[in-house]
């Protein structure tokens, strides 16, 4: 067991506490990763606060860049030093869904011993298989990508949920086509990159909807067209005025917040699909009729993880990135150190943050 620091959850919607825990070997098919940049995302804000329960104490964080320091027992893909990106994605390989190319959706057994345990032996929940507000992680290989050295860790760091899940939800999970008119409900972290992923399927159209009128011009700058904001009271006709009369053949909710989920089928198109991509707390219902539904032939669909494969979509996004038609750079707000963290998810709270890095 080794010593390390980290940003500990000993009770829902209190502070978290920087403290020494104990970090364990790796077990074969596992490896050590020293962690270089953690992105702050909302997941973790809700589980922090209670809102998808979870075991305590727990150590959160699942957007994570660094370089490999051990490996376990057994053949492995990766070197010591390789920089690698960590995901919460933990995939078998072998189950229905592995097979049919949707790992984020692995039945497997995905279960391991703990990681981490207080000084007294108390056992620490890595959550979200990551636990990577800490200064190193133990994860399973394949839960990493490799990443090239050209690339910063902070930005790099987006790719492991934020960007995946925003860009993944709209090429992926709604196939968004050319020409096509999409509505992003949200355009935060994961709203913009929904927003990139659309453009670059060659959406026509790209309609972003938010409670700030900044946020809606920084919307623009990652390719929407034009703006509503959340307060107007009539939301599909705004949207026919801004496309030439058209609803959307698809609207992504990337906030978990039910009014945009109750407000979002008034803006589908018929055989347009709502994409549920933001998550409200446990528990939290919408309203929706399902004769419009059916008489229309709209359709729902829930968008995990953006659908990803990383040996397939990671490379692609990195290329992107490179051409200059992926941002990533423009999507980090400030960078903060793990004494700060607190902070930091404070300031995440407020909403106008893209993404918050903890820097080791």
């Amino acid at each position: 067991m080794q010593k390390i620091r980290a940003a500990v959850c000993h009770t829902h919607g209190e502070p978290l506490r920087i403290e020494e825990v104990s970090l364990r070997a790796c077990l074969p098919g596992e490896v050590e990763v020293t962690v270089e940049a953690c992105a702050i995302c909302h997941s973790d804000i809700s589980y922090m606060d209670g809102g998808w329960g979870g075991a305590l104490p727990a150590v959160y964080g699942h957007e994570a860049t660094g370089r490999v320091t051990a490996i376990g027992e057994g053949r492995s893909r990766y070197r010591l030093g390789d920089r690698v990106l960590v995901t919460l994605i933990r995939a078998c390989g072998h189950c229905s869904p592995c097979g049919a190319g949707h790992p984020v959706a692995c039945e497997g057994d995905r279960s391991a011993p703990p990681t981490l345990t207080l000084g007294d032996g108390t056992a620490v929940e890595a959550a979200m298989f990551c636990g990577a507000f800490a200064e190193k992680v133990v994860v399973q290989e394949n839960q990493l990508a490799p990443l090239p050295g050209d690339i910063a860790p902070e930005p790099a760091s987006l790719l492991a949920c934020g960007v995946i899940t925003g860009a993944g939800a709209a090429v992926n999970t709604a196939q968004v086509r050319p020409g096509q008119t999409v509505v992003v409900i949200g355009a935060g972290g994961v709203g913009l990159n929904a927003i990139q992923g659309a453009h670059i399927a060659g959406a026509a159209q790209i309609i972003a909807i938010d409670m700030l009128p900044e946020k809606l011009e920084a919307a623009r700058e990652f390719g929407a067209t034009g703006g509503i904001l959340a307060t107007e009271a009539d939301q599909p006709g705004a949207l026919k005025a801004l496309t030439g009369g058209r609803l959307a053949d698809a609207v992504f909710v990337t906030v978990g917040a039910i009014p945009a989920y109750e407000a979002a089928p008034a803006l589908l198109a018929a055989n347009g699909q709502l994409v549920m991509v933001g998550m409200p707390h446990n528990g939290d219902t919408a309203r929706y009729d399902p004769a419009t539904f059916a008489a229309l032939g709209q359709g729902m669909i829930g968008s995990k993880m953006g659908d990803v494969v990383l040996a397939r979509d990671i490379p692609w996004m990195i290329d992107l990135y490179r051409q200059g038609r992926l941002k990533l750079d423009e999507l980090v707000s400030a960078r903060w150190p793990l004494e700060k963290i607190n902070e930091a998810v404070q300031d995440t709270r407020k909403g106008a943050a893209r993404r918050n890095v903890i820097v080791f």
